[in-house]
């Protein structure tokens, strides 16, 4: 039973997912605040956290941030739900380290819908391991190496590293990589794709430039 954690500081809705969670085989765990919600990280392990942004005291960003920052949990899947939905608050939630963000107000089913689709992602990066032209990526240990030299990369550069070395010399579109990696299919986030394949190429040195850019279309590993 994949156990979620639930942050929202309005009790109606908090006890509505909770609910509707429950009834559709998770355990959900619900608190008010952020800080409570570090605490709760600190003696149980989740398999994803929904997360508000505007919350009592510590922030839903600065939580996010100290999340990312956390070895133990550092890769837990996060969806932000949040009233916050201009494009530039969209984007800076990805950004930040979000795996997937739903806008206020929501259908449950659609909630749903998202919850399982990003299961489904986290759990199938976690079962691949792949080696290409000396880059090495271990799903199970989360660790990614060039030339034999661990790397620290954040959760969505390690995923589009692993999509990227399982299919070397395979064209990627921005939306067929927001697609995979953030579940999104629109124009307006692909800026989301080239900041964050920018940062992954500098944090692989000189093994950077295998990741090609293709004009116009997207990105490809070359061999």
């Amino acid at each position: 039973m994949k156990r979620i954690l639930v942050i929202e500081d309005e009790p109606d809705l908090r006890e509505l997912v909770e609910f509707n969670l429950k009834t559709s085989g998770y355990s959900p765990v619900g608190t008010d605040n952020a800080n409570d919600a570090l605490m709760l990280l600190e003696d149980a392990q989740f398999d994803l956290i929904l997360l508000d942004l505007m919350l009592p005291g510590l922030q839903g960003g600065q939580f996010l941030k100290i999340l990312r920052g956390m070895d133990r949990v550092s890769d837990t899947p996060v969806m932000i739900v949040s009233a916050k939905d201009s494009e530039e608050d969209i984007i800076a939630g990805l950004d930040a380290g979000a795996d997937d963000y739903l806008t206020k107000p929501f259908g449950i089913k659609v909630l749903l819908s998202k919850i399982a689709a990003l299961l489904r992602r986290t759990t199938s990066v976690g079962r691949e391991n792949a080696v290409h032209a000396g880059i090495s990526v271990n799903s199970e240990t989360h660790r990614a190496a060039v030339d034999g030299k661990d790397i620290q990369l954040a959760a969505k550069e390690f995923e589009l590293l692993l999509l990227f070395v399982r299919n070397p010399e395979k064209v990627f579109t921005r939306n067929q990589l927001l697609n995979t990696i953030w579940g999104y299919e629109a124009d307006i986030f692909t800026r989301t794709v080239d900041a964050h394949i920018s940062s992954l190429r500098k944090k692989m040195g000189e093994k950077g430039r295998l990741i090609h850019s293709v004009p116009k279309i997207g990105y490809r590993m070359e061999s």
